[in-house]
């Protein structure tokens, strides 16, 4: 049996909202990190996982990426994908 193709929302604290899709894969949750650059600039990175634990594993890496490319600081949240309809 084919499997329902979806969209998927998550929904930021900042009110930012990403929508995914259409996609048959089981994703769970949106991560996103913000890095402050020295100039001044932003830089954005995202990405889903299947799951809250693959997300949180996401942290460690972001963490070695500051010290690695020597951004001022950065914000890495996870929010929760919700089925949307098309």
């Amino acid at each position: 049996m084919r499997k329902k193709r979806r969209y998927l929302t998550a929904t930021m604290t900042d009110g930012y909202v990403k929508t995914i899709g259409p996609t048959t894969d089981s994703f769970t949750h949106y991560w996103r990190i913000v890095a402050e650059l020295e100039s001044g600039k932003t830089e954005v990175f995202w990405g889903h996982s299947r799951s809250l634990a693959d997300a949180r594993r996401k942290r460690a890496p972001a963490e070695e990426a500051a010290r690695m490319r020597g951004w001022k600081s950065f914000t890495f949240e996870i929010a929760e994908l919700v089925e949307t309809l098309a």
